[in-house]
């Protein structure tokens, strides 16, 4: 006689929710405040270095206000919003087809991969002279240089994403009659989505990163030029408080963008 086969034991991995993360996130957000308060309070750091919460918090109600001297914090806030907007769109309507014609055609990969690999690991700075020789200090090379900080993380996210859709599934389409262009539009591209939508939180982060930089073009409003002018005059409490702001606004655009993808693709992860 055969032993009976032993019980088949079943995993007890399971994936962290959201929520699971989120009361972690707001303890360690407290305690990073708590901490930079107790730090600067008891003047272990000079002001210069790390000013009190309680004083950013005092520059930010008056740049709210209207009462710093300098433009109110929403003129700022608008420009950067808007720039950073106008890249980003820009780059999605033409890194993601550039990205999906990389993912289905050799020749467009061909065409396509070897400049963005080549600009990809290049900061913002690197090229920011040429940009300005090339086009002035008006409002293009800011956006321009957002968009290009945009492009490379979505073409490729894109491209990665059409390699998504397993074989089977796109013979299964096309045992059904489906044609070609039915199998890109109802298979491919539904596969594709999540790793696009990741391409895009990646790119909007890109984004807000590059936007100090943007703004160093001439710029007289915006929350990175608020930074750096801060800085010039060694204001730190301005320059904490810009940090903070353009901190808080990326973090609510990537949420923003989070709950898009969970509209979008909900099956994403339940596979």
């Amino acid at each position: 006689m055969t032993a009976p086969h032993a019980p088949m034991k079943t995993s007890r991995f399971k994936v962290p929710g959201e929520g699971n993360s989120a009361a972690i996130s707001v303890v360690t957000i407290f305690a990073l405040l708590a901490l930079w308060a107790l730090v600067s309070n008891m003047g272990w750091i000079k002001p210069l270095f790390l000013p009190t919460p309680q004083t950013v918090f005092k520059v930010f109600v008056e740049y709210l206000t209207g009462a710093a001297n300098d433009k109110p914090l929403w003129e700022h806030l608008l420009a950067s919003i808007l720039r950073v907007a106008a890249g980003f769109w820009l780059a999605v309507l033409t890194a993601i087809p550039v990205g999906i014609a990389m993912g289905m055609s050799r020749v467009a990969r061909g065409i396509f991969d070897a400049p963005i690999e080549f600009y990809r690991p290049l900061p913002p700075l690197s090229y920011l002279p040429l940009i300005i020789i090339w086009f002035g200090i008006e409002e293009l090379p800011k956006v321009l240089l957002i968009y290009l900080a945009c492009f490379a993380p979505l073409a490729l996210a894109a491209r990665s994403g059409m390699k998504t859709a397993s074989q089977e599934q796109i013979n299964a389409a096309y045992s059904m009659g489906a044609t070609y262009t039915q199998v890109i539009r109802h298979v491919i591209l539904p596969a594709a989505l999540p790793e696009i939508l990741v391409g895009m939180r990646i790119a909007i982060g890109f984004g807000w990163t590059t936007l100090v930089a943007a703004e160093m073009v001439a710029a007289n409003v915006g929350l990175g030029q608020m930074v750096l002018n801060a800085a010039n005059f060694l204001r730190t409490d301005i320059v904490m408080m810009g940090i903070v702001v353009i901190g808080v606004v990326a973090f609510l655009f990537d949420l923003f963008m989070r709950q898009v993808e969970k509209w979008l693709v909900p099956w994403k992860g339940r596979m």
